[in-house]
């Protein structure tokens, strides 16, 4: 075995304070697994989108307790290298999956230990009320160990600033060295003076504030709701209950919170299937409306019913029919409403006829929360289903953008009209904006290395043509474009009649193509729905042949 990476694993496992980890190693080390060591230890999990994501397992590239030690160990250093009064406290939560719990609290340890105050939730709640929790209590960060929708193996460290927001460089680049250069943890306990749980009436004021905003009078809708085996069900269950709407069927095989995902390959309300549970059970009850969460919460996916069939709701579907509800409000009050370069570009132009302030980010909350400055962003969204309707969270919230849809839905409903009716409106106005997305999941230790290469074969050699279209220009990210900053991605304009968007994923070994066509507004609107349709077919069939992994 080579000497260099024996002499690694054997001081990881003397510095790693989990002794399952370590005999893991061990056993590694005495059967001789070169191969399963250097895919431990060869490319270490590094802060990326906001924090850390990865599989569970021993070693530097997995999420253990010895990776969220060092990480939390960065936390503090970048904390007190800032300035900030730590006394101040840092919101703690977790999700249900395997690994969270014993996670937090080593997140809590480090952080009592290093003379932190800690708010930590008082069980393992959504994502979205730690950055509430952050600007709630004034505390300057926030920490969520959560791998939102990612698969059952994997888990994650979620990290907020002061403001709520996810960190952007260059804190994440400080967080990492601080974190390589982390050496023996001091611990403490619960007991010690920084350490309280969240008061629940921080926790209650959430659930006020969204409910007098999205709530209505007793309503007649027939909901179907799931968490996705998550930790959305107690706390978004209520909510229906708070805000009006007594007809909610829940998925029972999905309600409670697991981490193994039983019934479902990826617990992604975007993956397909994922709703095929909820499909039944609302067939079942008369449901006409499905809404989901991702399993923590901060994702929100919805379908509706249309005679005996079922239409689930794109992300960008979504984001226009939220848009639509709350584009009055956000003029009124001169706050900006935002999207990111992936999602579709209907927005922008709804937007633009409302009067409202618009900015495209990069793709990611952590930009989309901060694209009204000093301003306030009363909207903001993206197409893999994350939502922001309220500036009460700086992040997509699943929970109340559920509230915000049910509005919608509840008020159209009264009025005779539905959700698919107004997307006909929408496009009826701004034109046909048919967005798909294509993902190539890469497996195997080489898998990210194949997304790199792909994408450097795609830059080097653009195609002429995707499907029928000709590809207008070729523009690379890498340098920046269309105002942003620079990015690892590739766009490819097809004129007139829409573009593509092609980058790595953030959070998982995947390379996803964004796809949007605006075929011209000729004929009646299923009419060109069908070409739209068609044309991207045809782009999806040639983007498949080109980024084969």
């Amino acid at each position: 075995m080579n000497q260099s990476l024996r002499e690694r694993v054997t001081s990881w496992i003397d510095e790693d304070p989990d002794h399952d980890d370590q005999a893991t190693l061990r056993e590694l080390l005495e059967a001789g697994d070169e191969a399963e060591l250097e895919r431990r230890f060869a490319a270490p999990l590094t802060f990326g989108t906001a924090g850390l994501r990865g599989p569970e397992m021993a070693g530097p590239a997995g999420m253990n307790r010895a990776t969220v030690r060092r990480a939390t160990q960065g936390v503090v250093a970048w904390l007190k290298e800032s300035g900030l009064d730590v006394r101040r406290g840092v919101v703690v939560g977790r999700d249900a999956r395997h690994g969270s719990e014993r996670f937090n609290d080593e997140v809590v340890a480090v952080l009592l230990g290093a003379g932190v105050s800690v708010f930590e939730m008082p069980s393992a709640l959504p994502t979205p009320l730690v950055p509430y929790g952050v600007k709630a209590l004034g505390a300057v960060a926030g920490i969520m160990i959560t791998a939102s929708h990612n698969p059952p193996q994997d888990n994650g460290f979620k990290l907020y600033a002061r403001d709520g927001a996810q960190i952007v460089p260059p804190d994440d680049e400080i967080v990492e060295r601080f974190a390589q250069a982390a050496g023996e943890a001091v611990l403490a306990d619960r007991t010690a003076a920084g350490h309280q749980f969240v008061p629940p009436a921080t926790l209650a004021a959430y659930d006020a504030h969204m409910v007098a905003r999205f709530g209505v009078e007793t309503s007649a809708l027939n909901i179907t709701y799931t968490p996705l085996h998550g930790v959305g069900g107690a706390e978004m269950t209520r909510l229906f209950s708070l805000a009006g709407y007594d007809q909610v069927t829940v998925v029972a095989e999905q309600f409670a919170p697991d981490g193994s995902f039983p019934t479902l390959p990826f617990p992604n309300p975007e993956e397909p299937g994922a709703l095929d549970l909820a499909i039944a059970t609302a067939t079942h009850a008369g449901s006409t409306l499905i809404i989901a969460n991702d399993p923590d919460a901060d994702r929100l996916g919805a379908a509706v019913r249309v005679d005996d069939e079922w239409v689930v709701l794109g992300g960008d579907q979504i984001g226009w029919l939220l848009a639509s509800s709350l584009l009055a409000e956000i003029v009124e009050r001169d706050e900006v409403i935002a999207t990111s370069i992936v999602s579709s570009t209907l927005l922008e132009a709804m937007a633009k006829e409302a009067g409202a302030r618009f900015a495209t980010t990069l793709t990611g909350f952590k930009w989309i929360s901060r694209a009204a400055g000093a301003g306030v962003l009363g909207f903001g969204y993206e197409e893999a289903l994350g939502y922001a309707v309220d500036p009460l969270v700086a992040d997509k919230d699943g929970l109340s953008s559920a509230l915000a849809l049910c509005a919608l839905a509840d008020d159209l409903s009264r009025h005779g009209h539905s959700l698919l009716g107004r997307l006909d409106e929408l496009e009826e106005r701004f034109g046909v904006h048919a967005t798909s997305q294509l993902s190539i999941r890469a497996e195997g230790p080489d898998g990210l290395a194949s997304i790199q290469r792909a994408l450097e074969d795609l830059r080097s050699s653009p195609p002429l043509t995707l499907g029928t279209l000709r590809v207008t220009s070729s523009i690379d990210l890498r340098v920046g474009g269309r105002g942003l900053p620079p990015t690892d991605g590739l766009i490819l304009e097809l004129g007139a009649t829409g573009r593509v968007i092609v980058r790595p994923s953030g959070t998982e070994a995947k390379l996803k193509a964004y796809v949007e066509v605006t075929p011209p507004r000729e004929g009646a609107l299923v009419e060109q729905r069908h070409l739209a349709r068609r044309i991207d077919q045809e782009i999806r069939d040639s983007l498949g042949d080109l980024l084969r992994l």
